[in-house]
């Protein structure tokens, strides 16, 4: 096919022959004059403010920046926008979102955007949600609590014969160098039994803020949602940052850290395990990142789901 046979002549768009239901003129509804298929047509960084249903009941409404779209096949010349946006408007007002939610918005895009009644579903469908996520996080020791807020993004699929939704966790978290503790402590027992005067006796271990990025693949089936995955992150690397401490606080945090010293590779290998225990994740990946306070580079660690397949969706 050449170039030249794709394009549009004035006279085909002046003289549009299909009309909407206001009698305008609907080029999108003409028919393709190629033979080109597009994998994904849609929109990106359509901002909304979407409900979620917390663990403990209560409704949220957070800022969402949402992305859509769907297979376009070779013989249309176009798919109608302003219908994602409308269709998701219309579902989140009634929906908290959920899996439920992703099975049945993916279905509408595959149904909704044809443009006409009697054509077959839509192949393909896809929504990609980023928001902050906030959560109350109690306070180590002292009797208060403050917000703590989470990355995520959530991509739903939808096609013929499957469909799947990923969840990404940002999870911060302090992690203290195993060696560099263990240098410390010889130093100040060596300082101790005179063995050298250098300093005060006093050493500090070097520590970080951490990230791991951890992204699982589920089931719409299931009721596996973000909350689980943050519990599961909780419960691999106790460490998390703080949102509000006291004195108190500060301390248990130091104590927290002596107890959990970890490499990339400890932290990955932690987050390993408790993933692998969860049967609701069918597949899953993890990188994690210490930014360094002793290097100015970072170290970094990736790890996926043992049984992964070659070509597995996450790599």
């Amino acid at each position: 096919m050449k170039l030249d046979s794709l394009r549009n002549s004035s006279e085909e768009i002046v003289r549009c022959k299909v009309k909407d239901e206001q009698g305008l003129n609907d080029f999108q509804k003409t028919p393709s004059k190629s033979s080109i298929a597009i994998n994904e047509v849609g929109i990106e960084r359509f901002r909304i403010p979407l409900k979620f249903k917390h663990s403990d009941g209560e409704v949220m409404s957070h800022d969402c920046e949402a992305s859509m779209s769907i297979y376009l096949d070779e013989t249309k010349n176009g798919a109608n926008m302003s219908r994602f946006c409308h269709i998701l408007q219309e579902m989140s007002g009634t929906m908290a979102i959920d899996n439920n939610f992703f099975k049945d918005i993916l279905y509408r895009y595959r149904r909704d955007l044809r443009d006409f009644d009697d054509e077959d579903l839509i192949p393909e469908s896809k929504l990609h949600l980023k928001l902050s996520y906030p959560l109350r996080q109690k306070s180590l020791k002292s009797d208060n609590w403050g917000w703590q807020y989470y990355d995520i993004e959530l991509k739903g699929f939808q096609s013929k014969t499957e469909s799947s939704l990923e969840i990404t966790l940002n999870y911060e978290y302090s992690s203290t160098c195993p060696c560099s503790l263990s240098m410390s402590k010889q130093y100040e027992k060596d300082y101790e039994d005179g063995v050298t005067k250098e300093g005060s006796g006093i050493a500090s271990a070097h520590s970080q803020r951490s990230v791991a990025t951890i992204t699982v693949k589920t089931s719409f089936d299931t009721d596996f949602c973000i909350e689980d995955l943050i519990m599961i992150a909780r419960k691999a690397i106790p460490t998390e940052t703080q949102s509000l401490v006291k004195r108190i606080d500060e301390q248990a945090f130091a104590i927290l850290n002596g107890d959990n010293p970890m490499f990339v590779e400890h932290s990955s290998r932690r987050l390993s395990v408790v993933l692998d225990e969860d049967k609701r994740i069918l597949d899953w990946s993890v990188k994690v990142r210490h930014l360094e306070s002793l290097h100015s580079h970072d170290a970094v660690a990736v790890i996926r789901k043992v049984n992964e397949v070659k070509d597995s969706f996450l790599q």
